[in-house]
């Protein structure tokens, strides 16, 4: 049986999420990252990308490139809310999915064309997740998952192509070899080495000439050039662990604020823990000092969502790393062994602890992450740069200029 693989794309997605959410920024150039000079642009628009601005480039080399940009430091508990409805609409509508990050997805609609058409089935997809979520998203439809990702970024921004069977290579040929998706830059300079800069120059190179250049990668860059790729859609399957890190703007000393920082990305992963129902087995925390050497420390601990239980183990940690009395660029904090649940309360706790939990959650879901938060971590964002994943909320549209 012919196989149909659908790849689906949210266009710019932490940009699109902002924009839902502040109109404003609409047909602005957008960048959302780290706002310090050691910061890198985590996403950008399409505005901002015409002035040669794209994703993990410096931000300080981006605000050169276009000062009249909004920069913003993100919330990755608006992305992680609008990622789960688009999950949410294609898990009710197709019989197995692979959620490969975010904001991306692989589709197995094999099979489907008896019932509805594969092409009708992934258009109606689409359009329907752009209704219920107002979110742009793009699509690519093909026989294996390589020329699927290739044709969605064809496709881009906010449309679709359907790559018929048989057609793979045409298809390709004219494209960049920068499009194949193992191809980075340092192969990509090797390739133009060779003289090859379009995908059509490795269509025609003998197999065993990318070999030799190569080794075991020549083959699978030669298979997927000829459009082959016999890869299967993985089911997708929940994460079993949540992490946040900070990078400091500049390197500190100072103990207290540390100290603070970490209880504050602590009890937002906690709370994180609360929200999605899950309970915690192992926490983790790391520091990496100034000369770059990166320490890690672990506990195993009964299954919990508390902050009263697992704050004091993050603090236990730290103190237990942060013994070399140098300055320190990062930390962060990893919970793992993630599985679902609800805290169970002992004969011996407060129950007044859980019900102060209970509010705190009811606050945080209605005005936001951290719109509640211990004092000693208040001042903590002060001195951190933005991570995608620590659901620190953006500031206010008036001082999003820099």
């Amino acid at each position: 049986m012919e196989r149909s693989i659908l790849h689906m794309d949210l266009d710019t997605f932490f940009v699109s999420c902002e924009r839902l959410i502040d109109s404003r920024l609409n047909g602005l150039p957008v960048l959302i990252g780290g706002t310090s000079d050691r910061g890198v642009v985590a996403s950008c628009s399409y505005e901002a990308r015409k002035f040669g601005i794209h994703s993990a480039m410096p931000m300080r080399m981006a605000k050169q490139l276009c000062p009249e940009a909004v920069v913003l430091r993100g919330n990755s508990g608006t992305y992680t809310k609008y990622s789960k409805l688009v999950t949410e609409i294609i898990k009710e509508a197709v019989p197995l999915y692979e959620k490969s990050s975010i904001d991306e997805f692989y589709i197995d609609l094999t099979g489907m064309d008896r019932f509805f058409g594969c092409q009708q089935l992934a258009s109606e997809l689409r359009t329907k997740i752009i209704r219920e979520t107002g979110l742009p998203i793009s699509l690519g439809l093909s026989l294996n998952k390589t020329v699927s990702k290739i044709a969605t970024g064809e496709a881009k921004p906010n449309n679709e192509i359907s790559v018929i069977g048989g057609t793979e290579k045409p298809f390709l040929a004219p494209l960049s070899a920068k499009k194949i998706p193992m191809v980075g830059e340092k192969t990509y300079r090797l390739l133009c080495d060779l003289g090859v800069k379009r995908i059509q120059s490795i269509q025609e190179m003998p197999l065993e000439l990318m070999q030799q250049v190569f080794g075991k990668a020549g083959t699978d860059i030669w298979k997927k050039a000829n459009g082959i790729d016999h890869s299967l859609v993985i089911p997708y399957r929940e994460r079993k662990s949540i992490s946040t890190e900070r990078t400091f703007n500049k390197d500190t000393i100072d103990v207290q604020k540390l100290e603070g920082l970490l209880t504050a990305m602590a009890e937002n992963l906690v709370f994180q823990l609360r929200r999605g129902n899950k309970l915690t087995a192992c926490v983790t925390v790391k520091i990496r000092y100034s000369d770059f050497q990166t320490y890690t420390l672990q506990k195993k601990i009964s299954y919990s969502a508390s902050d009263h239980i697992i704050l004091p183990i993050v603090m236990e940690l730290y103190r237990k790393l942060y013994n070399r009395r140098l300055m320190v660029r990062l930390i962060g904090v990893r919970f793992s062994h993630l599985v679902s649940g609800g805290h169970q309360i002992n004969l011996f706790e407060d129950p007044n602890t859980i019900k102060l939990y209970q509010a705190m959650d009811y606050i945080r879901e209605r005005y936001g992450d951290r719109s509640i938060m211990r004092a000693s971590g208040f001042d903590a964002k002060s001195i951190s740069r933005w991570n995608p994943f620590n659901g620190e909320p953006p500031p206010l549209l008036p001082n999003r200029r820099q």
